[in-house]
């Protein structure tokens, strides 16, 4: 349970032992009440919504109702020292002394699990799967990042998490890449120009891949394309692969699965999941017209497979066969969903790219055909990053053809302003990557304004030669928080709160922004140290009271374990 979770409780029994002295017939929507941290301007620890939630269901006015349960709260619950009651009627509650030492022993005992929750399900996170052609670009880069921290937030809750790469390895993109790297091999060892071909890959990287080739297998005759294809196609991907998982290793993320678009091809399993879909009946024979932003030329109107996707509530029904009557792209799609379903996960989730969005509700509909409703498949779209150097857009490398690459991104800052930046605002809307507000030593850049918080708390204990404890003495007659200390301490309750706001809709920029949030008020507290004596941590070499040290503490947890969830760094000093 969590501090939250621990004042309901109370509410709730006592609200259930008086519901007739309350005239509450209806508490069947007592799920709908909650506990929040009111607005600073407040001054209060907690806020509750329960008045106007059974108020309205017991047609009781919310203002009356609130009064009452002012009175029961406060000759009942020891832990309420004062109550107001705020707008429409909102229960502001103010905790005694007791239950404020109780909470911040509570934090400190549960350290590296404060605001974590009990889930215990199985989760399988599939991310990036950008197509094996050549290094990662920096689009690829936040949807890394998102599906990297996405699992940590979901194991800091007790799941378990496999995080998945689908190597989409199968195709005409793919024919096109290793017809690149055949073209450079000529011209390295022929002197043969690259063609100026539709479609050819003519990132300096190819030429690399290519050289590592031919160093490898001096005595191959690799002229012949079509004799070499197949050899030339694996190493070719074995290499552009190196490429993907040494970008993604400097970012910190590592994958437990890569599943192969042209293993599941060979193995027949898309044949294998079309009859599946065949014996439910979501298969039929027929035409369909040209799907929206097709070629109409490259189109006709042919019979072949069509999904019955619309039943669960696509646009339109799918084509499953291309004009020649081979498998889609959407059909191989299927099948490797298929075998995702047949591992037994609780949840599925697939983090897109921004040019995926008219994807999601085709993918759905078969995980929900394929399971008989039983799978959950979440989707979430990462938008498009805007890079910025010296007020200017970013200039792309000639490296990497018509891309920013991973490579570029990296070379200018390093993997934790990257990560923390990344996730600083909504993942469904575009993002501006500033590269010198990241090198900023000051409040404007977040990852460092977080570091330096931590840091600084660090630099007191070292001064003072003693170390984080799970154990602060604190008495009830003699505690007290300044207003700084106060507003501190609230912001490490809602810890929780954010953890599980956070994990309710995948929505992980609550953490960084938060966490911004937490060190902000640290980082007041010091400056007004700086000001007023009054206001300073320590006095005759020593911490002046319990209270502050509890805060460095609490504050501490916090940051600790946001940040881990985030896998940025937290430096003991800056």
């Amino acid at each position: 349970m969590n501090i939250f979770e621990n004042h309901f409780k109370e509410i709730e029994n006592l609200v259930l032992k008086n519901r007739s002295h309350l005239n509450l017939n209806n508490i069947d929507n007592l799920q709908n009440v909650s506990l929040e941290i009111p607005p600073s301007q407040f001054n209060f620890d907690l806020s509750c919504n329960i008045a106007m939630v059974l108020g309205q269901s017991n047609k009781l006015h919310p203002n009356n109702l609130a009064q009452k349960l002012k009175k029961l709260f406060l000759d009942n619950i020891e832990n309420f020292a004062d109550i107001e009651i705020a707008g429409p009627g909102f229960i502001n509650i103010k905790l005694s002394n007791s239950a404020l030492i109780k909470n911040i022993n509570f934090i400190l005992e549960n350290n590296k699990k404060y605001g974590s929750f009990k889930s215990n399900k199985t989760y399988n996170i599939e991310f990036v799967s950008a197509n094996p052609t050549g290094p990662m670009h920096v689009g690829h880069c936040r949807g890394a990042i998102y599906g990297d921290v996405l699992a940590n937030l979901l194991k800091f809750n007790g799941n378990k998490v496999i995080k998945e790469y689908y190597i989409n390895d199968y195709g005409n993109q793919i024919k096109n890449f290793v017809e690149s790297v055949h073209h450079r091999i000529i011209e390295i060892k022929e002197k043969k120009p690259f063609p100026n071909k539709e479609n050819l890959y003519p990132g300096e990287y190819i030429k690399d891949i290519a050289k590592d080739i031919l160093n490898e297998n001096k005595e191959l005759n690799l002229t012949d394309f079509d004799q070499n294809f197949d050899f030339l196609k694996n190493k070719s991907l074995e290499a552009s692969m190196n490429l993907i998982k040494d970008d993604l290793k400097k970012l910190g993320i590592s994958h437990d699965n890569f599943l192969s678009e042209t293993d599941i091809v060979n193995k027949n399993m898309v044949d294998k999941a079309i009859n599946n879909l065949k014996e439910k009946n979501y298969v039929e024979e027929g035409y369909l017209d040209p799907p929206k932003g097709e070629n109409i030329k490259d189109w006709k109107k042919v019979k072949r497979l069509i999904f019955k996707s619309s039943l669960f509530g696509d646009d339109t029904d799918r084509a499953l066969q291309k004009n020649d009557g081979s498998w889609t792209y959407f059909a191989n799609d299927i099948a490797y969903h298929m075998d995702k379903v047949d591992r037994k996960y609780d949840n599925l989730i697939n983090i897109l790219g921004a040019d995926h969005t008219g994807y999601i509700k085709r993918i759905k509909s078969a995980v929900s055909a394929l399971s008989d409703n039983k799978t959950l498949l979440d989707c979430k779209v990462c938008q498009l990053v805007k890079l910025y150097k010296n007020g200017q857009p970013f200039k792309m490398s000639k490296r990497a053809g018509e891309f920013i690459s991973a490579q570029d991104l990296l070379n200018e800052v390093e993997k934790d302003p990257i990560r923390f930046m990344m996730l600083n605002r909504s993942n469904d809307v575009e993002l501006d990557f500033d590269f010198d507000k990241v090198k900023e030593k000051n409040k404007d850049n977040p990852v460092f304004y977080v570091q330096y918080a931590y840091a600084r708390i660090n630099s007191i204990l070292r001064s003072l030669k003693i170390k984080f404890t799970n154990k602060v003495e604190l008495n009830d007659k003699d505690f007290q928080l300044n207003e700084i200390e106060q507003k501190i301490l609230r912001k490490v309750f809602e810890w929780p709160k954010i953890i599980e706001s956070a994990c309710n809709k995948y929505d992980l920029h609550k953490i960084p922004v938060y966490l911004y949030d937490l060190a902000t008020l640290f980082h007041s507290y010091w400056s007004k140290g700086n000001e007023d004596e009054k206001y300073k941590f320590i006095r005759d070499e020593k911490i002046k009271r319990n209270e502050i040290f509890a805060i460095m503490n609490l504050t501490a947890i916090v940051l600790q374990n946001g940040m881990g969830i985030l896998g940025v760094s937290l430096p003991d000093k800056m």
